[in-house]
């Protein structure tokens, strides 16, 4: 008993000096579609720079790899994320499934040479990872990938709870490795044709280191700082880093409720609001970084599904109240199930049925805050767990100990 127990100190040990021998050069593929994806690469790279200081980790923007020249940009006049991002900002979202089918026609038709804009980047940049955090793409990417570097892993993390099959996240049967947020995603991967070595199941979707570090608050100074009552409900309003117009009819719908309103990068909603509405319970804020500091000083949270959303009002313990109706997009559709499925909150049809919402929301606080603070999302720090697993099983060696969760 004591020789093993000795043979597996000198294994470990040699598993460690190994691991910290070999290249660890990562990339993390982001685009600025929306906000959530950006925010994940940040956020992985953030917890690497921490566990990894070794690791070199690298953000490429997919965009500019492939359309480099700007072409789309100087046929429409924007480039792709903007025009998507400037459709978020003024509510245009009907009709966005539709349009996805053309969008990914184009992909398949262009696949050739999007392809080889991917296989010249990799051979002048040689990465020993690539992990992707885009939808549609990754077909062109892993076939790419597998034919420049056939030895690199090729690992994608959605960012969305589900898939929105066919071909946005999950590209049938390829060798590559799924992260998947949801018993659900992970299921749809399964049936996309992947084994249960290639499924890493995490505890929720990916969110920042900072909303793991709660700060102390005294609330009563903080409320007195930015002139609210403590002893009243809070509610945060937030639809994305790019607001939404129908925060100004969130305002006019529940006047006498006290609301913490953000408007992200969408300064012009911010002054609207800051001028429209007149309710003294109303504090109106634009881009900020401290989206968790303002949870914690709220009580339940108002937005659009956003999985990333979503996922922060919750870690922060605030039920949710969302909307379901034509202008969902496709792909956050599931989200309200998963809220309705956890009991988190409320999912409604329209703003005529916010009041009410909120009475029973309120009504029931409590309750709804036990089911909320059931959740424990270790998300980030699982990913990049697995990651060094994946590191490691390249190169013919076993993780010794961790936390990734497998399904």
């Amino acid at each position: 008993m004591e020789i093993k127990k000795s043979h597996t100190v000198i294994s470990l040990s040699f598993a460690s000096a190994k691991l910290n021998t070999m290249a660890h050069d990562v990339q993390l593929i982001y685009f600025n579609a929306g906000g959530g994806h950006r925010s994940a690469a940040l956020a992985l790279q953030e917890v690497m720079a921490q566990a990894h200081p070794d690791w070199t980790v690298t953000l490429v923007n997919l965009f500019e790899v492939i359309d480099s020249d700007r072409f789309y940009q100087k046929l429409t006049g924007f480039a792709p994320e903007d025009l998507y991002n400037m459709r978020l900002k003024r509510g245009w979202t009907r009709g966005l499934a539709a349009e996805l089918k053309l969008f990914q026609a184009m992909i398949r038709l262009t696949l050739p040479k999007l392809k080889k804009k991917m296989r010249i980047f990799w051979r002048n940049t040689q990465p020993d990872l690539v992990v992707s955090l885009v939808p549609n793409f990754n077909k062109v990417m892993y076939e790419a990938l597998r034919d420049e570097l056939p030895g690199v892993p090729y690992v994608t993390v959605l960012t969305d709870m589900a898939d929105y099959p066919p071909n946005f996240w999950i590209e049938p049967n390829q060798g590559q490795y799924i992260i998947c947020g949801t018993e659900f995603a992970a299921s749809q991967a399964v049936a996309s044709g992947y084994d249960a070595e290639s499924i890493i199941r995490t505890s929720g979707m990916i969110l920042r280191p900072s909303f793991y570090s709660k700060r102390c608050l005294n609330k009563a100074e903080r409320f007195a700082e930015i002139g609210l009552d403590p002893q009243r409900p809070t509610g945060l309003v937030l639809f994305g880093g790019h607001g939404s117009n129908d925060m100004l009819k969130i305002a006019k719908a529940l006047p006498d409720q006290q609301l913490i309103f953000v408007a992200g990068h969408n300064t012009a909603l911010a002054r609207k609001m800051a001028v429209q509405s007149a309710s003294p319970r109303h504090l109106v804020l634009g881009f900020t970084k401290d989206i968790d500091h303002y949870m914690q000083l709220s009580d339940y949270f108002v937005g659009k599904p956003g999985p990333g959303s979503l996922s922060e009002a919750v870690h922060m313990g605030l039920p949710v109240i969302t909307f379901r109706n034509a202008s969902t997009m496709p792909q956050e559709r599931y989200n309200t199930t998963w809220v309705e499925e956890n009991q988190l909150g409320k999912v409604i049809a329209s703003l005529a049925d916010l009041p009410q919402a909120v009475d029973e929301i309120l009504s029931h606080l409590q309750d709804y805050k036990s089911k909320v603070q059931k959740l424990n999302n270790q998300a980030v720090f699982e990913i990049v767990d697995a990651l060094e697993g994946l590191f490691l099983s390249s190169h013919g060696l076993s993780k010794p100990s961790g936390n990734t969760h497998l399904v």
